[in-house]
């Protein structure tokens, strides 16, 4: 396990090493990436929610200067459809009970009909980007119009569009996960509360919208694409081995510079696809880059449920029991992960920090009129927060009971090792009353309660809420997930390559897109090898040059990837033992690797130098019979469990009671993420994360038209995101229970903020208004309007 040391990089706060090409403008992101000859793709895209394509005439666009070439679905023969990679009919061994899982196709260009505003149904490929923009408004369509559903709710309702043959009542799935005997707790309960809880729809909002570049070597039958991606490799497996039917060894796929995915770039999209098809047709590179309309319109957007959540409580507050039954839409089409993320990711967190009696979780994925739905940021994690930390609220207030003490009452005990919970995942380790001590005392929760008391005698509306949350990050073991239907497993890779002077070249599977690995991981590798950090540089994105592995997602990078890379690392150092041995005319067990020298134990001054090592492993004159040459390992590691970081969070707010307005004046974070390698990037994910938590609580949320089912929140002027003058500074602190499932002893940051936020927001509002009978508000954001008219509702019944 590693130990944190005052004179160790592992848990030193050090700047990032990426950032200066960043700040200067000297980043290579995909649309930096010059080619000759490089045509550019404009997409015609359907303005209509669903509507069948009568014919599609493209002899306009074909004769406007500099179009290259126009392309319809009918164009791209032998091409498959693009694939949904977790199958929820392969679950085995698991108490979860499937009911069915529509597959339906999803074409690179729709051609019989398209089912969303922004499904592609052409392509345009021109020597200009305007070229093509001109030209692909050109291309002419016939629609015939249909009925739409956009609505969760809706979906499955008598009468409702049917977005697809082969789900004739519009479900995608059923989904039933627990344990315990639910209706005998609820029978036994004192006291039942019931409420619906709307989780709203997101769109992820990255800086740098998505973009891809293909290139075809006919010389050498290779193709190469730079784009977007959270995960290179996959992207690579999915492409060619699903829908273009390419040798997957003559594609190279490169993700340089990636500016924020937030989940919305781990997936396989309709235009890498097409331009990658394109470039083979034409012989010329193809470039694509997306508009923010388009991102709003295309990107897989996140969350989308409708609950209705139940808990039954003895009088004492003791959580008897929890029904779930959860309407989740996942849009028009089943994006690459998107089955997982309100089961598997979701049902699997509803035990939360505490004990509970029993429960049963239910879920219905709908298909609707909308933009495919799939991981965001926490990705079934916040949903099933969110549903938890309301539900739990509400059962406190009909108590009477203080919202922290019902929490306290129920947390299950400090443990290390394994918790079993009623919904087949086993927690790792846990001191959950730790966190929320250690938050109550960062703030005078009594004083802040004598304040509220005074304040609404003033007519002053103040309010607190909680969030004790648990999240399953490091996304693996590949056995597991495989058993939960996933079609690839979720192990990492590390290769180590020094060099004969002993620099040091990491090449990790794992991907960064705003995290920072090329910081953390040579900090690893640094201190592990205890060489200046000066020396190691960190190699990510490219399937020429790093082994197999399945990139960045899932809180996963420096528990997975971080093993991955110490793996290959003890390797170099127990290689390094025998070469040292050798020139010392030791044994192998008699040599410590101690301050960046190979030295016999006992003896300091009889010792040789890692450079000296790595020279004589390239210049293997003086060299141990029967080992190879050279100094450089690669690692697998496939964990044996998920990791499990928690949390205690607490959001102060003002409401004004004219406007409805939502003021916060403070917002406390203690977050549990195991050990930590580097706390100020750790500190800049959980801030980043309460933002986004934030956001939806209180401004984001995308919204369709009922009747038409166009977007009616596709720009930056009609999404509302958090700005930093809204924003509150955080008030942060730790505790560190290391994670026993990996060597590094870490469980993972980089989505905490955003599942513990949203409903500690809420529940602060909630709390402002209580003192005028409030105890719930049905859907996110609460916006002034939403507020205002709560007030409103809750004045006239008084």
């Amino acid at each position: 396990m590693a130990t944190v040391q005052s004179d160790r990089l592992f848990g030193k706060s050090i700047k990032r090493r990426e950032d200066p090409r960043f700040v200067t403008g000297r980043g290579t992101y995909v649309d930096d990436v010059k080619l000759p000859g490089t045509t550019y793709a404009a997409f015609v895209r359907s303005p209509h929610a669903h509507a069948r394509i009568r014919t599609i005439d493209t002899a306009e666009a074909k004769r406007h200067p500099g179009v290259v070439a126009v392309f319809t679905g009918a164009d791209m023969t032998g091409v498959n459809s693009l694939p949904c990679g977790w199958d929820l009919r392969q679950s085995k061994n698991i108490p979860g009970v499937v009911q069915d899982l529509a597959m339906v196709p999803h074409m690179p260009l729709t051609s019989d009909v398209a089912r969303h505003v922004g499904d592609p149904v052409a392509v345009v490929i021109a020597d200009s980007r305007d070229a093509a923009t001109d030209a692909a408004e050109k291309v002419k369509v016939d629609w015939e119009v249909l009925p739409s559903v956009t609505a969760t709710d809706k979906a499955t309702a008598p009468g409702a569009a049917r977005v697809h043959d082969a789900a004739p009542d519009n479900i995608a799935f059923k989904w039933e996960l627990g344990g315990g005997d639910v209706d005998g707790a609820f029978k036994k309960a004192d006291v039942v509360v019931k409420k619906r809880i709307v989780n709203q729809r997101l769109v992820a909002n990255a800086m740098e919208p998505r973009a891809c570049l293909a290139r075809f070597d006919e010389a050498t039958g290779e193709l190469t694409l730079w784009v977007t991606s959270q995960n290179p490799h996959v992207h690579r497996l999915l492409m060619c081995a699903f829908v273009l039917g390419i040798p997957e060894h003559k594609v190279r796929v490169i993700a340089p510079d990636v500016g924020g995915g937030f989940g919305s770039k781990i997936f396989l999209y309709n235009e890498e696809v097409v331009c990658s098809w394109a470039t083979r047709q034409l012989k010329r590179p193809v470039r694509w880059t997306s508009t923010r309309r388009e991102a709003y319109l295309t990107d897989a957007h996140g969350r989308d449920h409708v609950t209705d959540a139940e808990l039954a409580l003895a009088k004492d507050g003791t959580m008897l029991g929890l029904r779930v039954k959860t309407t989740a839409n996942l849009g028009a089409y089943l994006s690459t992960f998107a089955p997982a993320v309100p089961t598997f990711l979701y049902g699997t967190l509803l035990n939360g920090v505490y004990q509970i009696g029993a429960i049963n979780c239910q879920v219905t994925g709908v298909f609707t009129n909308t933009t495919a739905v799939d991981a965001y940021r926490g990705a079934g994690r916040p949903e099933a927060c969110y549903v938890l930390e309301r539900i739990v609220e509400a059962g406190a207030r009909a108590l009477k009971m203080d919202v922290a003490e019902i929490r306290k009452k129920n947390f299950i005990p400090k443990f290390s090792g394994a918790f079993q919970t009623l919904v087949a995942v086993s927690y790792d380790s846990g001191d959950y009353g730790a966190a929320l001590d250690k938050l109550l005392q960062m703030f005078d929760y009594k004083k802040f309660r004598a304040e509220q008391e005074a304040a609404r005698k003033q007519g002053r509306l103040l309010g607190i809420g909680f969030s004790t949350y648990i999240e399953a990050c490091s996304i693996a073991p590949s056995k597991v997930v495989g058993a939960l239907g996933a079609g690839a497993g979720l192990y990492e890779s590390g290769k180590v390559r020094v060099h004969p002077t002993g620099m040091v070249s990491v090449y990790t599977g794992s991907h960064s897109h705003g995290q920072g690995h090329e910081t953390t991981f040579a900090q690893l590798v640094a201190d592990e090898l205890q060489i200046p950090i000066e020396q190691v540089e960190i190699i990510h994105g490219d399937t020429g040059q790093i082994p197999f592995g399945m990139g960045t997602y899932g809180s996963r990078s420096a528990s997975v990837g971080g093993t991955a890379i110490l793996m290959s690392i003890n390797k170099i150092k127990e290689k390094g033992k025998r070469i040292a041995a050798h020139l010392l005319e030791a044994s192998p067990k008699d040599i410590d690797y101690v301050n960046g020298s190979f030295q016999v134990k006992g003896v300091p001054d009889k010792a040789v130098p890692f450079g000296a090592v790595s020279l004589t492993a390239y210049v293997p004159h003086n060299y141990p019979d029967g080992l190879e040459p050279g100094l450089e390992e690669t690692s697998f590691y496939d964990p044996s469990n998920f990791c499990f970081p928690f949390g205690a969070h607490a959001c102060v707010v003002e409401v004004e009671r004219d406007t409805g307005a939502v003021k916060l004046l403070r917002y406390l974070a203690v977050d549990d993420v195991g050990n930590v390698i580097n706390p100020m990037i750790v500190d800049g994910m959980v801030h980043g994360g309460i933002a986004q938590g934030i956001g939806q609580a209180l401004w984001e949320g995308a919204v369709y038209d009922v009747q038409s089912g166009q977007l009616m929140t596709g720009t930056m002027s009609d999404y509302a995101l958090p700005k930093a003058d809204l924003l509150p500074m955080y008030e942060t602190g730790r505790t560190v229970t290391p994670t026993p499932v990996n060597p590094l002893g870490i469980k993972g940051a980089g989505e905490t903020g955003t599942i513990a936020a949203t409903p500690c927001v809420v529940n602060a509002v909630v709390d402002a208004l209580a003192g005028l009978g409030v105890d719930h508000i049905e859907a996110m954001p609460l916006t002034t309007e939403r507020v205002w008219q709560t007030i409103q509702a809750a004045t006239a019944k008084r």
